[in-house]
């Protein structure tokens, strides 16, 4: 099995995103309304109408590891299916294989061609406004710049907005799901390196970025962290590094392991991190969490440089927080202990997706939500 990095070597990249949007063929979602409300993006652990998943994993990316990765992603479904809706995105020929993994009880499904399983980023990014209106914001997904086909992914947050009946509303910026952090009061977390990145946006500045990131998503100050570039496929998605707990509560990844190239840059992070304030002028406070040093040894990460072996990639839904779990009990306890006392209302399932972590991924980069 290769890690995800040479995966990008083994599948050809698709035609550009421009392209990929057009001809779509689906009911039009509406077009963004001139003189609306403001738009913001509600913090993830506000009520939910639903998730969603997208059931994509193909042998040309993930080989003999692709029916474990289809297993790992059932349970997701079922863990979330519990507590909200979901609504599970599949090829027309993998439908009926798409229910044996996730189930019927509390899922839909909705055909569609897809490239891939990762649902935060090729989704659209939900605003809401004043007045409570549903908005989908479209960052044109090129495959974290041009590392792997995508060109069925890119049309994958038109036919979202369109699912949700939101308004779509198209950003000339290129960028992903998991490259956003906000607490739903006006404050973001994004990492420089997926953002100001010339494989992504080559003629935008810091500045520009930055004003476009707060126009879409109604934010007032963004705290940039630099991220690392070329390390994964992402370039450093930041649900990697740093979540909000609520406003003015961070949680942090801190990577204690001397010989990783993100012990460094965690470190980095959570200095920032702890001298900065919020949109309301609040000091953060900042919890970590490492991942684990002993996790199960198994085929999965086995040679693999790729393995995403972090507890801070969870998904925060209603009434519970689904994250991952990775044999090595002290620290499963640990990780699963703070999240039960950050979340105190909330019931903390931990799973086993250690298919889906050797791509590089974790819970959170495989699902999305719609705001309640």
């Amino acid at each position: 099995m290769p890690t995800r990095r040479e995966f990008i070597k083994q599948v050809s990249v698709a035609a550009s995103v421009g392209a990929a949007v057009m001809g779509l063929g689906l009911s039009p979602a509406r077009l963004l309304a001139a003189g609306q409300g403001r738009w913001f993006m509600p913090d993830e652990g506000e009520k939910h109408e639903r998730a969603f998943i997208a059931f994509g994993a193909q042998e040309a990316i993930w080989e003999d590891f692709t029916e474990d990765v289809q297993a790992a992603l059932g349970r997701i479904a079922r863990a979330i299916a519990r507590f909200e809706p979901v609504t599970v995105f599949c090829r027309e020929s993998e439908r009926s294989l798409a229910e044996d993994h996730c189930g019927s009880a509390n899922v839909t499904y909705v055909t569609a061609a897809l490239d891939d399983i990762w649902m935060r980023d090729i989704s659209a990014n939900f605003v809401v406004d004043d007045n409570g209106a549903l908005g989908a914001v479209d960052f044109n997904f090129n495959g974290w710049g041009d590392k792997q086909q995508h060109g069925k992914d890119a049309k994958i947050a038109r036919r979202v907005a369109s699912e949700a009946q939101a308004s779509y509303q198209r950003s000339e910026l290129v960028g992903e799901g998991g490259g956003i952090e906000v607490d739903g009061h006006g404050t973001g977390i994004m990492t420089e390196s997926s953002w100001i990145n010339s494989n992504r946006n080559p003629d935008w500045s810091k500045a520009d970025v930055e004003k476009e990131l707060k126009q879409r998503l109604g934010l007032r100050k963004i705290i940039w962290l630099p991220g690392i570039k070329g390390k994964d496929i992402t370039d450093a998605h930041v649900d990697f590094y740093a979540r909000f707990i609520s406003p003015g509560v961070v949680l942090a990844n801190l990577d204690t392991d001397p010989e990783s190239y993100d012990h460094k840059v965690t470190l980095a992070h959570l200095e920032i991190l702890k001298a900065a304030t919020d949109a309301d002028g609040r000091p953060l406070q900042v919890h970590t969490v490492s991942p684990p040093l002993n996790p199960r040894k198994s085929k999965f990460n086995k040679g693999n440089g790729d393995f995403a072996a972090g507890y801070i990639n969870y998904f925060v839904i209603n009434g519970a927080v689904i994250a991952p779990e990775f044999g090595d009990k002290a620290a499963d306890k640990k990780a699963y202990d703070l999240l039960t006392r950050l979340y105190p209302n909330r019931e903390v399932v931990q799973l086993n997706i250690d298919a889906i972590a050797a791509g590089g991924g974790g819970i959170h980069c495989v699902t999305s939500h719609q705001p309640g």
